[in-house]
């Protein structure tokens, strides 16, 4: 790795100011020459001071001038300030998201990748030097920003979608406590029936916590089918995939399985998220990422809350105790099917297109199409599996992966996905085309503008050629349906300002608002007229609203 020099002073003077309240910012600004570019950076070993500086009068250049204000104030996590400072000064440059926004790598958009990968400098830990960063960050990506044709995504979504989840993150969930202490109990009896099963199943007493052990019981005392891969310390692996292909023929694999997804979903949410509530508010305020997925979703950090499974009655039951406060009601948005949507309208096959603008339930009716039979004579089994197809299609799953997920054997995935590229053509060559398409320009591009570089779409690595094609598809699909719900975020926002109602969470394709009983009917009216009118298509987008006394029961 080479060295990197530190981060040098610009040649001309800069003003520095040490600031501690909003005030003196302010007052401190209002000094600084109109068109001089101003950088504000908090301080690390100084929870409650920023620091801000800007170039001396004569000294100041202005980039892109016509397109921002007189004055540029440039920020790194410009929503960590927002929080903090409040909405003063109007930060309008947030070099985090310009990073992001250009090479859309999640792990490298901390000021300190920034500075080594654009600067060539090792960023010092004084605030002085990272409001320098900052400064020389921003005129150096700001002119690529507009280079690549991304002004208007970050100044319509991303920039305005900051105060939004920054108001988010400050109103915060309420949980219900005494729910998820109760589940606790429950899943430490069952997590204790589960252990004993496993036991009396390998005929021994051991700790099903430890791999080691674990491995031994199952590959030298039980002799079941070793695989190839090995954990650390060089013992056979236990992990997740290994236990999976088991599963299907050996039950000890199973409750293994089971015991471990129980163990998860305790330690990670339900004895987890009481210790994060706020004694402050009482609430829960989790951590809006936009730079957390490579898509261009946003993510969620301590907690992460993107995560609580959906489709299993555990996941459900800790929806449970997502509650609004007392006497108001939650209301859940939901867009439905929104990526197989996106497929229709980019891939114009021509039966998508017209199942969805029929209101077709879709998994019917492609298992109509695979398995040619009338939609009245398809069976839930076959609704099953359609759905497996549909979805797998969007992922760019393998005959391999689908015949996994379904039980099947791997020629029956390979006729089910080869009977619906036969009938939905516009499909196959839309990911024809997008491939071709991404493998000329090493990047995807979604119907927003928003870049994801792909580097291994020419690999000689099989694997990681293959693993970049499906990301390839993928991607244009899922950011387009990430950016929708940013864009209808804001749009709600902007409505919600002069109610009681806020919006306090989003999860993928839903949102989740605190609404008090005379502002229901109006927030469910509101979210899906947003959601649905935020960009027209070739299909019409659909959300489901729900209303109950948790998250549950809203959906």
């Amino acid at each position: 790795m080479r060295e990197l020099g530190p981060a040098s002073r610009p040649a001309a003077e800069r003003d520095y100011r040490q600031l501690t309240s909003e005030a003196d910012l302010d007052a401190w600004l209002a000094t600084v020459p109109s068109n001089a570019p101003v950088a504000v950076a908090a301080g690390e070993m100084m929870s409650d001071t920023v620091l801000g500086f800007s170039a001396q009068r004569g000294a100041a250049r202005s980039i892109a001038a016509a397109r921002i204000p007189a004055r540029a104030t440039v920020g790194h996590d410009i929503k960590s300030l927002v929080r903090r400072f409040g909405d003063s000064p109007q930060l309008a440059h947030d070099v985090m998201l310009y990073g992001f926004l250009i090479s859309a790598d999640p792990g490298a958009c901390d000021l300190a990748s920034l500075a080594e990968r654009y600067l060539d400098q090792a960023l010092e830990p004084d605030p002085a030097s990272h409001a320098d960063a900052i400064l020389a960050l921003y005129e150096k990506l700001r002119p690529e920003i507009e280079g690549l044709g991304l002004a208007e995504l970050y100044e319509t979504i991303d920039l305005p979608l900051v105060r939004v989840l920054a108001r988010m993150e400050q109103t915060g969930v309420r949980i219900d406590p005494l729910q998820l202490q109760r589940m606790s109990r429950r899943m430490e009896e069952e997590m204790a029936r589960l252990s004993s099963h496993v036991c009396e199943l390998a005929g021994k007493t051991f700790n099903i916590n430890s791999p080691q052990q674990l491995g031994k019981v199952l590959f030298e005392d039980l002799k079941l089918p070793a695989p190839v891969k090995y954990g650390k310390g060089k013992v056979i692996s236990t992990a997740a995939d290994v236990l999976e292909t088991l599963a299907e023929d050996h039950e000890i694999a199973r409750k293994v399985l089971e015991y471990r997804q129980l163990a998860k979903l305790k330690g990670t949410y339900v004895d987890a998220l009481p210790a994060l509530i706020d004694a402050g508010t009482g609430r829960l305020h989790t951590t809006f990422n936009q730079t957390g997925a490579a898509t261009g979703r946003l993510s969620s950090s301590n907690p992460n809350l993107q995560n609580i499974p959906i489709r299993t009655e555990l996941g459900r039951e800790i929806r449970a105790a997502f509650v609004p406060q007392e006497g108001w009601k939650l209301v859940v948005a939901d867009y439905s099917q929104i990526e197989l949507r996106l497929l229709a309208h980019m891939s114009h096959d021509a039966l998508l297109v017209e199942a969805f603008r029929n209101g077709e339930d879709i998994h019917t009716r492609t298992a109509a199409e695979v398995f040619g039979v009338p939609p009245l004579m398809v069976t839930p089994e076959h609704r099953h599996r359609a759905k497996a197809v549909n979805f797998g299609i969007v992922y760019g799953q393998t005959p391999f992966g689908l015949a996994a997920s379904l039980g099947i054997d791997r020629r029956e995935a390979e006729l089910y996905i080869r009977a619906y590229f036969e009938r939905y053509s516009g499909v196959r060559r839309f990911i024809e085309t997008t491939i071709a398409e991404v493998r000329r320009t090493g990047v995807a591009v979604n119907l927003f503008g928003r870049r994801r570089p792909i580097p291994d779409m020419n690999s000689r690595n099989p694997n990681a050629r293959n693993f970049a094609e499906r990301t390839a598809v993928n991607t244009p699909l899922q950011g387009t349906a990430a950016d929708l719900i940013k864009l209808a975020m804001i749009r709600i926002d902007q409505r919600l300002r002069s109610m009681k109602a806020h919006m306090v969470l989003q999860v993928h394709d839903e949102l989740l608002f605190e609404a008090p009983p005379e502002e229901v009917d109006a927030v469910r009216a509101i979210a899906k007229t947003e959601m649905e009118s935020v960009r027209r298509y070739e299909v019409p987008l659909l959300v489901d609203v729900g209303v109950g006394d948790n998250w549950r029961d809203a959906k």
